[in-house]
C-alpha cells in the first residue's frame, strides 16, 4: 500500500478514516497546521507520502459567518498550502469538499454540473478551495457530506434534502477511495448515500426528533444538495465483483 497522509486526523471523517486505513500516518493539529504554509510543507517533506488525504476543514456552518478569517484560512489558504507542498514531493492529493458548492436549487447534482451560487460563507469557501486543490498536478476531489454517529439536535430539516449519511456509513466509502486512489481516473467524485431530507435521515437514529424548516435557522441553507453517484458507483464496479457492490 501506498504511503498516505490524512489532514484532519482530529476530525471526525480523520478518526474513522483511521481506523479504516491502517498505517495511514495522521499528525496532529500542533505538528500540521494547515494555515502555515512552511509548517505544511516542512512536515510533508519529511513524510514524502504518495497520497495525501485532505480532510482539515472548518466545518461549522453558522459560526462561519461569525468567524470568516478563520474559516477562509483553515479551508482555502490551508488547501493551498497542502496542494503546493503535494507538488514539491510529487504526491497525489485527495481532497475532501462538500455538496455545498451547489446552490440546491435543483438536486441530483453530477460531477459535470456547475456549482455555485453558493448559499452561505462556509460554501464560498469550500468552493474557492476546490479551485485551491486543483493546484496539485496530481489531484482528486471528493465531494460529500456526513454528520456525527448520532443526530445530536432536538429538531432536523424537512425541507432540507441532501444525500449525506452518518459518518460511520460514509467514511468506510472514502476509505475505499483512498485505496483505490491510484485507478480512479476522474478529478472529481461524488462520494454520498440516496437523495433524502435530513429529517429522514434523523429519524434513524434519533425516533424522537421534531420536524423543523430551514426557515427557522438564521444562516441560508441550501434546499436540495443531493448528489447523483453513478460515476462513483461504475468506478466501484470494476475494482468490486458485481454482487458485493451496493447502491448507496
Amino acid at each position: 500500500m501506498h504511503k498516505i497522509l490524512l489532514t484532519g486526523g482530529t476530525g471526525r471523517l480523520g478518526q474513522e478514516l483511521q481506523r479504516l486505513i491502517p498505517g495511514i500516518q495522521a499528525p496532529g493539529r500542533s505538528e500540521l497546521d494547515v494555515t502555515s504554509a512552511d509548517r505544511t510543507l516542512e512536515l510533508i517533506q519529511q513524510a514524502r507520502p504518495q497520497l495525501i488525504v485532505h480532510a482539515a476543514a472548518y466545518t461549522n456552518v453558522g459560526q462561519a459567518e461569525q468567524e470568516r478569517e478563520r474559516c477562509w484560512q483553515i479551508n482555502v489558504a490551508g488547501t493551498r498550502h497542502v496542494a503546493l507542498a503535494a507538488n514539491m514531493i510529487g504526491a497525489k492529493l485527495l481532497h475532501i469538499s462538500t455538496d455545498y458548492v451547489f446552490s440546491g436549487e435543483q438536486g441530483n447534482y453530477r460531477e459535470t454540473d456547475t456549482p455555485g451560487p453558493v448559499v452561505n460563507f462556509y460554501a464560498l469557501t469550500k468552493l474557492v478551495a476546490e479551485e485551491a486543490a486543483r493546484l496539485a498536478r496530481q489531484h482528486l476531489i471528493v465531494r460529500t457530506s456526513f454528520r456525527p454517529r448520532e443526530f445530536q439536535y432536538p429538531v432536523a430539516f424537512a425541507d432540507v434534502f441532501t444525500g449525506q449519511d452518518y459518518v460511520d456509513v460514509i467514511a468506510p466509502l472514502i476509505a475505499e477511495a483512498v485505496l483505490h486512489a491510484d485507478q480512479i481516473p476522474h478529478e472529481l467524485l461524488h462520494i454520498v448515500t440516496e437523495r433524502k431530507s435530513v429529517y429522514e435521515l434523523a429519524r434513524r437514529r434519533n425516533p424522537a426528533v421534531r420536524q423543523g424548516s430551514r426557515a427557522d435557522v438564521k444562516v441560508v441553507l441550501p434546499a436540495d444538495v443531493s448528489l447523483n453517484t453513478e460515476r462513483w458507483q461504475a468506478l466501484r464496479g470494476t475494482w468490486q465483483p458485481a454482487e458485493t457492490a451496493s447502491d448507496e
